[in-house]
Formats: C-alpha cells, structure tokens, sequence
C-alpha cells in the first residue's frame, strides 16, 4: 500500500491524500466451492474493493450459498463487468444479463451463473465485504 498525508479532514485530523493499492497485491483471497473462482480483495477507508473471477459453470446457488448459508444471495452489489457474462436472478423472477462494460447495481435476494464458457470478471466496491466469507 502506498500513502500519502496531505490533506486534512473536517475535524482537522491528517488523512491521506492518496492511496494506492493493488487487487494484483490482495490482502485477502477467498476461493468459492468447486474450484469456481475466488474473490480478491483490498481494504480501503470507505470499505472493501473486490475483483471476482466467476469461471465458467459458477453458480452462486452451488459453489457460494454453501458458504453463505442463505437461500439467496443477501449482498447488494455495486459493480462493473470487466469481462465474461454474468445472469442474474431476483427473488421476485426477475432477470438481466450482464456483460463486459456493463455497470451494475444488485439488490439482496438473487442468484447468479456464468454464461458461456469465458471467465466472468468483476469489480465491487459495494458488496464484496463479507462474501464469500468462511
């Protein structure tokens, strides 16, 4: 992590001015089930930044919920689709497909899988905190 104290906060305390850190350089790595993918994250002041590789046949429902211990997905995600697609199922039935360059926002309540046979890459910075979490 790289630093630097420049700046000062509304009640006068040093903050940094710049932070840099890699999700090439994780601080932690959580692998799914099956051997599905993992979930890379660094920890930032306002949270966790996540990078999730999805490989194909990842389904939240079998290689996550295992780990989650919920019917459904229960993160809200804010993120964006650097590669690969992804579909998504609300609790309620509905459903979108999303893919590279696409932003997304996700209530909690879904499921999710892989389309296709290409990893799926994506970046949170919403709700990446306790997924995955064993």
């Amino acid at each position: 992590m790289v630093t630097s104290t420049s700046t000062t906060g509304k009640e006068g305390v040093k903050m940094s001015g710049l932070v840099r850190k890699s999700l090439d350089s994780p601080e932690e790595i959580r692998p799914f089930e099956g051997d599905t993918g993992q979930l890379e994250l660094v920890n930032m002041e306002g949270g966790a930044v996540g990078r999730a590789t999805f490989l194909p046949g990842w389904r939240w429902s079998e290689h996550v919920k295992p780990i989650a211990k919920t019917d459904s997905c229960q993160a809200a995600h804010m993120g964006y689709f650097v590669s690969g697609r992804m579909k998504v199922v609300m609790d309620d039935g509905e459903e979108m497909e999303f893919g590279p360059g696409d932003f997304a926002i996700m209530a909690p309540g879904h499921d999710a899988w892989t389309v296709g046979d290409e990893p799926c890459v994506v970046i949170d910075w919403q709700g990446f905190a306790d997924y995955a979490k064993r």
